[in-house]
């Protein structure tokens, strides 16, 4: 009898932890993501963007970020020097609190390199985002962005990536 009362309480136990575990987790979540999208590709070509916005409750910096589809994966930034449009890498992106940070084509971005496979319009794409807070502590958050055509409405401003990567060495 003591078995039977055991297991119906021991499995309502259980439940209840992975509720509150899942609960915990989804408060835990200090970064929003929203929009994400990467930049079909053609035949032969070897390196996309990777664009969306971020959202922090509490300052932190996205300080990684992994794909499958790409040996390759850096966080980039886009800025004029001068006349001429420079790309470079860079080691972490801030992430002020309550602020809105948008990666899009000619500004922050994530630049996928060294692509295994093409990828096509429709596909979706798999991004491990890793986050380091003030405390150093790092929180990592797996999304799927969606893969968009040139001169759709969310690729309505293409940044020119392969001449931006011109004479570009990692």
């Amino acid at each position: 009898m003591s078995t039977f009362i055991t297991r119906p309480l021991g499995a309502a136990l259980l439940g209840l932890g992975l509720t509150l575990l899942s609960a915990a987790s989804v408060q835990a979540q200090q970064v929003e993501v929203k929009d994400a999208w990467v930049r079909a590709t053609v035949a032969q070509q070897k390196a996309t963007g990777a664009f969306f916005k971020l959202s922090a409750k509490a300052d932190c910096r996205l300080v990684e970020v992994r794909s499958p589809v790409a040996n390759v994966v850096e966080v980039h930034e886009m800025a004029m020097e001068g006349t001429t449009m420079k790309m470079r890498a860079v080691p972490a992106l801030d992430l002020p609190a309550g602020k809105t940070v948008e990666l899009k084509p000619g500004s922050y971005h994530v630049m996928l390199m060294d692509l295994k496979a093409p990828v096509a319009a429709g596909d979706s794409v798999p991004l491990t985002l890793v986050f380091e807070g003030a405390d150093k502590k790092r929180e990592t958050i797996e999304i799927k962005a969606e893969v968009r055509q040139m001169g759709t409405k969310a690729a309505a401003k293409p940044a020119p990536m392969e001449d931006a990567h011109k004479g570009h060495q990692h």
